[in-house]
């Protein structure tokens, strides 16, 4: 009895060692584990029969047994560790990282220069304490002209040309509206800057467009006078420009009052920029302010023709047609 428990451990020891020595995924070490050393394994089986050996041959069996699973857990474990370094070698193979190759070229967007003007327009503004407010671009006839003073048989409706839509509202000509949504929600003081896109019925040449884009700014509060309008316009030309010399010309807008046009010195010869004035009493009377409260100024200009100006472009269009040669010089 004694040989044969021997001899079964001996023939356990080879065949399971060649087993474990030709196995090629964890997986299949795993099923060898568990086939010669698990609970039910081929080693416990073995050791079932020592129950019918004399008591003085049991614990050479038993350490002979203890022999053999030693040499298994240490075959498995090496073997365990070498496929553990193969499979690391195999993903450092496949994951490896040529530094010597060119790299894919990906080209870099550009700002656009009318993004990149409006950007340091808002800039300007924010930091002389402004907050951004933006409104509809289709209008009602409301917001758009009566509210600013600019009732119907107003001779000033002769100046914009307007898309109306089938529905009685229109697209907006200027972004003066958003003036009149903040102002019907908000209660003095108030400084905002409304940047957006506009529309008017122009003929497109190298000056207009029939799409513009304006940023328009407004204060409310007690005590503003021209000279705070002229000091804030003063402000952001010099930043917008540099030190450059600054005019105010009197002209007309029906929703200020009295109301300018702003000139530049610009490379020699005087450039208008943009419009301002004070809030003509009927407005703030529009939306509920007391004007022998309250005093306002506002200004506005064109997007495009800072751009043009800033960047010496020719033709207004060349802002829309999207051409690469033109955009990467930005």
């Amino acid at each position: 009895m004694t040989s044969d428990l021997e001899t079964q451990l001996q023939q356990l020891r080879k065949e399971a060692e060649a087993a474990i020595i030709s196995s090629d995924t964890l997986d299949a070490l795993e099923t060898l584990r568990v086939s010669y050393l698990g609970k039910k394994g081929q080693l416990s089986q073995i050791l079932k029969g020592m129950g019918k050996l004399d008591a003085s041959e049991r614990p050479r069996i038993g350490g002979l047994a203890n022999q053999v699973k030693e040499a298994l857990q240490q075959g498995l474990e090496k073997k365990k560790s070498d496929l553990n370094q193969a499979a690391i070698a195999v993903q450092l193979a496949a994951e490896t990282l040529d530094v010597t190759m060119p790299g894919a070229y990906v080209p870099q967007g550009h700002v656009h220069p009318l993004n990149s003007t409006i950007d340091k327009a808002l800039d300007i503004f924010v930091g002389l304490g402004y907050t951004i407010a933006q409104g509809p671009e289709m209008e009602t006839d409301y917001y758009n002209f009566e509210a600013l003073n600019t009732p119907p048989d107003h001779p000033a409706r002769d100046m914009q040309d307007t898309f109306y839509l089938p529905d009685g509202n229109l697209l907006r000509t200027h972004t003066s509206a958003v003036q009149i949504h903040h102002m019907e929600d908000h209660e003095p003081p108030i400084r905002i800057a409304a940047p957006g896109r506009c529309y008017r019925r122009d003929t497109e040449d190298a000056t207009h467009a029939a799409v513009f884009h304006q940023i328009e700014i407004l204060a409310v509060d007690k005590g503003l006078t021209f000279t705070d309008l002229k000091g804030t316009i003063k402000v952001f030309i010099e930043q917008m420009f540099g030190d450059v010399p600054i005019r105010f010309r009197a002209s007309y807008f029906p929703f200020t009052e009295p109301s300018a046009e702003v000139d530049v010195q610009w490379k020699g010869r005087w450039l208008e920029v943009l419009g301002c004035g004070m809030v003509d009493p009927n407005v703030l009377k529009n939306v509920g302010y007391d004007p022998e409260v309250y005093t306002g100024f506002a200004a506005g200009f064109g997007v495009e023709r800072f751009a043009m100006v800033l960047h010496q472009i020719d033709d207004i269009r060349r802002l829309y047609t999207s051409d690469l040669r033109f955009l990467r010089q930005f």
